[in-house]
């Protein structure tokens, strides 16, 4: 079904114009996730005062406004909590799911939350706060409990009824779970009972063989898991092997995309932001940023060091210092490479820790490869560009061997350090992003240069 095109400003005229009816039909016929996109946009927008926002919100029917509650950011919500009545909140919080109801709250400073768990259920505050137990990266902490559980002597026809009964409450109705006193036994699909007789029984038809996850298994292993099995939810149990909820597939994606996320943040030097960029403040940006920016501005000046220690070969052979540039670009190029294939790897679950000489054998081979390729491609540019083009005397055959050579060793260093050090921070149980191309950068400039200033003090007898 093409998505419905809404036009913002058309929206706005008719707030203005206090269009309501009109305004009501046209948001019935919209994705919850497009009305929170406008109401998102409404908020920026010069025309419309914030005050406006919660008539916006009141227009919408019970299950979409519940639905649209869900998809807006932080701040939103939490000024929607403050202008709704007691009333209108527990209207909307009790069509919002439990997992989502925690993820509302997670965000939320500690007087909207109280006022949150006041206007709920006691079943459902109970839910919460028993998901809220679970370590904030758990299985526990991202599933529902909003599941279909099916006794094993129920006939396909009392398991029609009991989803009829109960189904309109769940998160998911396709897959339902077989539980004998809460203990999961076995796994049911709606398909499964539509080619099945009314009379049967659904011990006879379940499948037995079932995937599942603890609840203190890492919410990044829940979502491999259902994407390597293609499930549209998993099961998670506790230590008894008793169910306690589900991970749905919805939940699964929020979380790879928050990893990724994550990790494309520390592999850049950033610490993780909590907010999209855009609703982060000059000095939230600046703090995740600067702490990183002064540790490898610090760790820098080892290559000042090292330069400086080989000054008296650097006048001796100016023509030198022309190519330091492109032996530490091509070093720190190197280890990125190197280092993000393995971060992704270990991400992915490809690569174990006991793969390790696995990985250091098949970079080394590569890190050769490159090396030759890259030493005869600057041999070849260093006398044809520098020297005879450019007519600089200076660069000698001896200094493009010396550079040629470098870039060799460089390249096998680069790739060893790039490949071991996220492997090493696994081992150490830190997070192999943060090993990534600006701190290996920073590690293989220094190592570049001491090869290049040895090699070439042995080769032009500096």
């Amino acid at each position: 079904m093409p998505e419905k095109e809404f036009n913002l400003t058309e929206i706005i005229e008719m707030i203005h114009n206090k269009q309501l009816k009109k305004l009501r039909e046209l948001l019935d016929t919209l994705n919850p996730a497009d009305i929170a996109e406008i109401m998102e946009s409404l908020v920026d927008d010069e025309e419309i005062t914030y005050e406006q926002i919660p008539m916006f919100f009141r227009l919408l029917p019970k299950d979409l406004a519940a639905d649209t509650f869900v998809e807006l950011n932080s701040d939103l919500q939490e000024e929607l909590v403050k202008a709704l009545t007691d009333k209108e909140l527990k209207f909307v919080l009790d069509d919002v799911f439990v997992d989502d109801a925690v993820d509302i709250i997670e965000e939320m400073p500690a007087n909207v939350v109280k006022r949150m768990l006041l206007n709920v259920d006691a079943e459902t505050r109970k839910n919460i706060n028993q998901i809220l137990q679970y370590p904030e990266d758990s299985a526990g902490s991202i599933m529902t409990m909003e599941y279909v559980s099916l006794h094993p002597g129920m006939t396909v026809q009392d398991a029609f009824d009991h989803i009829r009964k109960t189904g309109l409450e769940k998160e998911t109705i396709y897959t339902c779970y077989v539980t004998e006193k809460k203990k999961l036994i076995g796994i049911c699909s709606v398909r499964d009972l539509l080619l099945h007789s009314y009379e049967e029984n659904i011990k006879d038809i379940m499948e037995e063989d079932v995937i599942s996850v603890r609840t203190t298994d890492d919410k990044e292993y829940v979502a491999q898991q259902l994407a390597k099995y293609d499930f549209t939810a998993l099961p998670v149990v506790d230590k008894g092997d008793l169910l306690v909820g589900i991970v749905t597939v919805d939940d699964a994606l929020d979380v790879l995309t928050e990893e990724a996320t994550e990790d494309i943040e520390k592999m850049a030097a950033i610490t993780p932001s909590e907010h999209p960029y855009l609703r982060s403040s000059t000095w939230e940006i600046w703090k995740q940023r600067i702490p990183w920016l002064l540790l490898l501005m610090v760790s820098a000046t080892f290559t000042g060091m090292i330069i400086t220690s080989f000054e008296n070969q650097l006048a001796a052979q100016v023509a030198l210092t022309a190519f330091i540039p492109m032996i530490m670009d091509t070093g720190g190029n190197s280890g990125s490479q190197a280092s993000v294939t393995i971060i992704r790897g270990l991400s992915l679950g490809d690569i174990e820790l006991e793969d390790v000489f696995k990985v250091i054998w098949k970079e080394f081979r590569v890190s050769i490869l490159c090396g030759i390729v890259l030493s005869v491609v600057a041999f070849g540019k260093i006398m044809l560009v520098d020297h005879l083009l450019m007519g600089n005397s200076d660069i000698t055959p001896f200094v493009a061997l010396a550079v040629s050579c470098t870039l060799v060793v460089t390249v096998i260093i680069a790739k060893f350090v790039g490949c071991t050090l996220p492997l090493l921070a696994k081992r150490l149980n830190l997070d192999p992003a943060v090993m990534a191309s600006p701190f290996i950068t920073t590690i293989v400039d220094a190592l570049s240069l001491m090869v290049y200033m040895t090699l070439a003090s042995a080769i032009l007898n500096l």
